[in-house]
């Protein structure tokens, strides 16, 4: 039987490597990092042709009968299905809510998609049916219309959902990464981490001595409350696969500019900081459910930090960085030795299944 690369003109595709070399998906395409990034870029952009998906954002903005529509699906594998602070009803809720809050848009409706396997408890389906409609209300959004599809057992894992989402995008507001310019100031909504360790604590069966809650949260009203101090803030972006790290190189490699953080100005909380530590992780790579990075004009910076502060979503925001022109696509983190290090993309899964 040929292989498929056998029965693929990869002639076409962007870029040679690593995908001609690697000819079958791994966990690593998955992860929100380099491996996720070339896939994208080599195989999905050039094949669906679309200016507005080639600009990569966590939501696509678009034009639809005079009014600006923020538009985003996402699908959502995580194992287990239930963790302190949240289930996967929850997350496919929040997670996309928070992508079109990242446009800077109002999320109105949503669909939900169920991928069953069979032999799954009908009380764990209505379990997460449950959380999807209390996420939903607590959001302020409506779930519109969906579907349901069932696999053999052994070809699933129990419960998929995909979700998608609409929501207005004010006037005025326009965030991409191609605002960011040096000066700019990064601001991260609170601490980093929570969400991944929390997963990995109940999968593994880990205990460090103080149970570590998921972030997972709707951002809609912290969104609202920074364009409620100005309209003009350049990017926002929710660190979830990949964690901060990913969403800092993704801003920094889409606007050509270069960041520099100081790693005891990032918020985490020491029970993650310990846990990474048990683990062998890097906080800084683990994701969040319920956290934004904004970059946003020096001369707002501080009118927007107090305005996260006064939100209890935002209570512990810091600002970490700054934007510069040194290194243009490149994180730079200042240790607390006083060197520097490169803060990289991930390059595939550092935690599989999270999201």
């Amino acid at each position: 039987m040929p292989e498929i690369t056998d029965l693929l003109d990869v002639t076409g595709w962007t870029c040679p490597a690593p995908l001609r070399d690697q000819p079958r998906v791994v966990m690593g395409h998955g992860g929100g990092g380099t491996l996720t990034g070339e896939l994208i870029e080599q195989v999905f952009t050039p094949a669906y042709g679309s200016p507005v998906l080639a600009g990569h954002g966590d939501s696509a903005v678009v034009t639809l009968g005079g009014a600006r529509l923020a538009f985003t699906t996402d699908s959502f594998v995580v194992r287990p299905l239930f963790f302190p602070g949240g289930s996967i009803g929850d997350l496919a809720v929040n997670g996309t809510v928070n992508d079109l809050a990242m446009s800077g848009a109002r999320p109105a409706y949503l669909s939900c998609g169920f991928i069953l396997e069979e032999g799954v408890e009908i009380p764990a389906v209505a379990r997460v049916a449950d959380a999807i409609g209390a996420a939903a209300r607590a959001a302020g959004v409506e779930i519109v219309t969906g579907d349901t599809k069932v696999v053999e057992s052994g070809h699933g894992d129990g419960i998929y959902l995909n979700t998608s989402g609409i929501g207005l995008v004010p006037p005025g507001v326009d965030l991409r990464p191609s605002r960011v310019v040096p000066g700019d100031v990064v601001i991260v909504s609170g601490p980093v981490g929570q969400h991944g360790v929390a997963i990995m604590s109940v999968r593994e069966g880990l205990e460090f001595g103080v149970e570590i809650v998921s972030d997972c949260a709707p951002l809609t009203d912290l969104v609202m409350a920074m364009l409620a101090v100005t309209p003009d803030l350049h990017v926002l972006r929710d660190p979830t696969r990949g964690g901060l790290a990913a969403a800092l190189n993704e801003i920094a490699t889409a606007s050509g500019t270069g960041v520099v953080i100081t790693e005891r100005a990032v918020p985490v909380p020491p029970a993650v900081a310990n846990a990474c530590a048990v683990l062998g992780l890097d906080p800084f790579y683990v994701a969040n459910e319920g956290k934004l990075v904004a970059f946003v004009p020096r001369e707002h910076a501080d009118a927007v930090l107090a305005a996260l502060r006064a939100h209890p979503l935002g209570a512990g925001a810091a600002v970490i960085g700054e934007v510069v022109e040194q290194h243009p696509g490149m994180v730079v983190a200042r240790t607390g030795l006083g060197g520097t290090r490169v803060v990289d993309m991930p390059l595939g899964e550092q935690l599989p299944r999270i999201c």
